[in-house]
Parts: C-alpha cells; structure tokens; sequence
C-alpha cells in the first residue's frame, strides 16, 4: 500500500535538547505581549515626519514596528508613532 506522505528522514531519532525546547515555548508564550503596530494592511493613514513631510497613503508593509506606507510618491517606512489613522 502506498503512503499518502513521505516523513522527513532527517528529523528522525534526532536528539532535542531541553533548552530548545524551553526556548520554543517562552517565544511563544511572549510574542503575544510583545509590542506591535496598531495599524493592519490596507488602513490609510497619514504619516507626519519632520523629514521627509506629510504624506497620505495605505500600510502596505509591517514588521514590529515599523509600517510601509504607499503613496504616490512611492513606498515610505515610517515608525506606529508617526502615523495617523485617516479620517
């Protein structure tokens, strides 16, 4: 009979060591309080910065916590605390 999947022969009989395993459990018990943007992909929002100016556009990048702004200038990254949501 065949097999509908295939085990990964590399991962078998490896030893796992405890503090791996502690190490995967704290980054899962603290991502969840871990600071984050406000913002979600497709918000429009404004972005004031005093260097490269006031700018309206959509987040469409995030990563902790910095957002990618596109506007029709192109796609800045601002950091949550220069953004606004838009009215």
């Amino acid at each position: 009979m065949v097999k509908a999947y295939v085990q990964d022969l590399s991962s078998m009989g490896k030893p796992v060591s405890l503090a791996s395993v502690a190490a995967q459990t704290w980054s899962r018990i603290a991502r969840p309080f871990a600071p984050r943007s406000p913002y979600r992909i497709g918000d429009a929002v404004v972005a004031d910065d005093p260097f490269k100016g006031r700018r309206e556009g959509v987040v469409v990048f995030l990563q902790g916590l910095s957002a990618g702004v596109d506007t029709a200038e192109g796609v800045f990254f601002y950091d949550h605390r220069q953004l606004k949501k838009l009215d």
